[in-house]
């Protein structure tokens, strides 16, 4: 895997937000392919929470600029970057005021979901998709990690199904099992058929809970790993009608095992 392309996509990455099992195995897996001599870069939202200061975040004026669609509304796509302190990794943050600027990441002081989560997650996957092809890095391997970022897969086999850049990328999605109760905005499917104008493309999505969420990102990957140890029977059986290539939770072999899986999926190109 030594100089191959690995894209890193996660909801939550440590040490800008706190320690948990999605935030840690996204962190640790870009760090191994790195430490192996893989490129990799990471993106995240930049959260209102995440200390920009500390963290030496600043914005990347070449890379900022573009406004992105969104429900049929403009909205101001900002780049910022930072490096993990000892790793010499780079991580990218999408931001937007009207969707990241809150002291927040998911939920309000009452626990509530943000009623503009769907849009938040929508901005999110255009964002990478779009920085990335400024970037002109074409990746060999997309690895998505958490809810907030699994309308990638969608919007890179639909919308940008034609753009060269991503011909060759494998997209692997890693399943945690941090769901959230409810659904996000029942307008979430009509707003991705904007972009995609499908309607058999957002049938998954149209009752926009966290199952069907991750559903959508499986059935428009090429590989699955379990992230935790416990999945949902429903999402287990959904992942095995697929008959896609699936890595097992991890616990003590995670480097070996997860650069020889990208290895493999790289090798059947």
């Amino acid at each position: 895997m030594k100089d191959k392309r690995i894209l890193f996509v996660s909801s939550e990455v440590v040490p800008y937000l706190p320690e948990t099992e999605l935030s840690s195995t996204a962190f640790t897996a870009a760090k191994n392919a790195h430490s192996k001599g893989v490129q990799t870069r990471i993106f995240m939202p930049r959260y209102g929470v995440i200390n920009e200061r500390r963290h030496q975040l600043h914005e990347v004026i070449r890379l900022s600029g573009m406004n992105l669609v969104v429900n049929d509304m403009d909205m101001p796509l900002i780049i910022k970057v930072a490096s993990i302190p000892k790793e010499r990794m780079q991580v990218y943050f999408i931001d937007n005021e009207e969707y990241f600027k809150r002291k927040a990441v998911f939920t309000d002081e009452d626990d509530n979901l943000f009623s503009d989560n769907d849009e938040r997650a929508i901005f999110f996957a255009k964002g990478v998709i779009e920085t990335v092809k400024k970037l002109n890095w074409a990746p060999d391997i997309i690895h998505v990690h958490g809810w907030m970022a699994s309308l990638l897969p969608l919007y890179l086999r639909e919308f940008y199904n034609e753009e060269p850049l991503f011909t060759e990328s494998k997209i692997v999605t890693s399943i945690y099992n941090n769901g959230f109760e409810g659904e996000l905005s029942t307008n979430l499917a009509d707003k991705v058929k904007f972009d995609l104008n499908k309607e058999e493309k957002v049938t998954t999505i149209k009752t926009p809970n966290h199952t069907n969420i991750l559903k959508s990102a499986i059935e428009n990957s090429d590989a699955i790993i379990h992230g935790s140890e416990d999945i949902s029977e429903e999402l287990s059986s959904f992942i095995e009608d697929k008959e896609m290539p699936v890595l097992g939770y991890q616990l003590e072999n995670l480097k070996e095992s997860y650069l020889n899986f990208y290895a493999d999926l790289v090798s059947a190109n």
